[in-house]
């Protein structure tokens, strides 16, 4: 009797460990949360103290202006994550690890490298999506707030959930995570290149 139960806790214990589950590493964790923590300081820094007119100041018409930047990083914030959330939620597809052409230090670099260029989709385009830049901000600090609570505790099996980016091609929901924080990385170094251009106003 007692052989037969041991037998069953290995067999038990076999079909856990042979479920492919890959949590993050000590490593992972640390370098998801820094460039969160990074990226949103960099973010609220560029924003904070800016009158309504240098908000709503245009290099041109054909450019975004501090506050719609901000908008479409709050909006974006929202709508990765949920894009990470419905990935997590659907069945693990190791096998399209295959497909995965970059680095997670190579999407890291390409995302926040203004040379290259895109449009954003319509439902991320600003348009007066809240009453005030302020109100941005705060659904932004809300959101990376909870993101990075989430990344302190989690043990999800990221390494094992896929998506295809339209730019990066597949990438597992980790890289995803990473994608999220470099892209608000991305547009406030768009902030910052409009706050430097010639004519942005002093107050």
């Amino acid at each position: 009797m007692k052989q037969f139960i041991l037998l069953a806790v290995i067999v038990i214990a076999s079909s856990f460990a042979s479920t492919g589950k890959e949590a993050l590493t000590d490593t992972e964790r640390k370098l998801a949360i820094d460039y969160f923590q990074k990226s949103k300081d960099h973010f609220l820094g560029s924003v904070k103290g800016l009158s309504v007119v240098q908000l709503n100041w245009k290099v041109d018409s054909t450019r975004w202006s501090v506050a719609q930047c901000a908008e479409h990083i709050a909006l974006s914030e929202r709508l990765i994550w949920q894009w990470y959330l419905s990935l997590m939620q659907g069945p693990p597809t190791p096998e399209k690890k295959a497909e995965v052409k970059i680095t997670n230090e190579q999407l890291m670099a390409g995302v926040v490298d203004r040379t290259r260029k895109g449009q954003a989709p319509e439902m991320l385009k600003p348009g007066g999506r809240f009453p005030t830049t302020d109100a941005a901000v705060a659904t932004f600090t809300m959101r990376r707030d909870s993101t990075m609570n989430y990344l302190k505790t989690t043990n999800d099996d990221m390494h094992n959930h896929y998506g295809v980016h339209p730019a990066f091609g597949t990438l597992d929901c980790y890289a995803l995570l990473l994608l999220l924080a470099g892209h608000s990385e991305r547009h406030t170094l768009q902030i910052d290149e409009v706050k430097a251009s010639p004519g942005f106003p002093n107050q």
